[in-house]
């Protein structure tokens, strides 16, 4: 049996063990919350090295991106360093390819027209796979990077923008501590509304689910929303706040979708190289494989 585990610096309340066969493989699939606690979310890494196939990094990014250029949260790449042998992932390579091809499937299937829909992508610098095809598909898109990520009152109208704001701050973000820009531990569960008339404006919502809950006003009435990992708990929560359809980038396995980490993590290990020489193509390849497609929930 293939075993992935994803560490995560959210809240122990989501944690769950899944087995499920992909590709003629057993894998059990495991989500382990530290509640924000730094020392025993990098304490893990060093426990599970090397007695697991690939580990998740959850509740946080190691790496951001803007047009070409990546960039890593040193605090992120330290807290995980203590994995050796066992590869690690944060979803950045799922981000790039599997959730760019989820906005390409929805609107080839007909699901989605992105010409007639206001988009709010709650950050474009954590789903740039998304963010870019959304321009590609001539979307109307609002990016809330600024608003969300560093709190400032400014909606972002243009994707060129967030890549200049993005290469004038992110060098400096990356240097500071995580948490600063990102909920962790129970922050997850709290709910702190704001910017309503962005959400109230956008016909189809988009992008890192904690955001999208923390900061979503109470009533989201005929919105579609678009994110990569959704439980039975959030999925009553969007029915209560009207929304009409829920569609994730990741497999439902048990009823359920794990985060794109975790998946990322799957994809790994079926890949079978070292990290460091795993492509895009690669990832293009076992993703036809699986055949993924996004997952469309009727809500009202």
């Amino acid at each position: 049996m293939k075993r992935v585990v994803s560490v995560s610096l959210g809240t122990s309340k989501r944690d769950k063990t899944s087995q499920t066969a992909i590709l003629g493989e057993t894998f059990q699939i495991e989500r382990r919350g530290t509640d924000g606690d730094l020392k025993r979310f990098a304490e893990l890494f060093i426990e599970l090295d090397g007695h697991v196939d690939a580990l998740g990094v959850g509740g946080c990014d190691i790496y951001v991106v803007v047009g070409e250029r990546k960039y890593a949260f040193r605090q992120i790449l330290s807290l995980v360093s203590g994995a050796k042998r066992t590869p690690v992932v944060d979803g950045s390579g799922l981000k790039h390819t599997l959730e760019r091809q989820a906005i390409l499937d929805l609107a080839e299937r007909g699901i989605v027209d992105f010409k007639r829909e206001k988009v709010l992508l709650v950050s474009a610098v954590d789903r740039y796979g998304m963010a870019q095809a959304l321009v590609a598909q001539g979307a109307d898109v609002v990016y809330g990077d600024l608003l969300f990520g560093l709190g400032l009152p400014i909606p972002i109208r243009s994707y060129r923008t967030v890549e200049w704001i993005g290469r004038l701050t992110l060098p400096i973000i990356t240097r500071l501590p995580f948490k600063w820009f990102y909920p962790t531990g129970e922050k997850q569960e709290q709910r702190t509304p704001k910017h309503a008339k962005v959400f109230q404006e956008a016909t189809f919502i988009c992008g890192d689910w904690h955001f999208i809950r923390r900061y979503a006003p109470d009533r989201l009435d005929g919105k579609t929303v678009l994110t990569q990992t959704l439980r039975k708990a959030d999925l009553d929560w969007l029915r209560s706040a009207g929304v009409r359809r829920a569609i994730t980038t990741t497999p439902v396995i048990e009823g359920e979708t794990f985060a794109t980490n975790v998946m990322e993590g799957v994809l790994v290990t079926l890949i079978g190289k070292p990290l460091a020489e795993i492509t895009e193509a690669d990832y293009r390849a076992q993703l036809a494989r699986l055949g993924w497609s996004p997952n469309v929930i009727e809500l009202s």
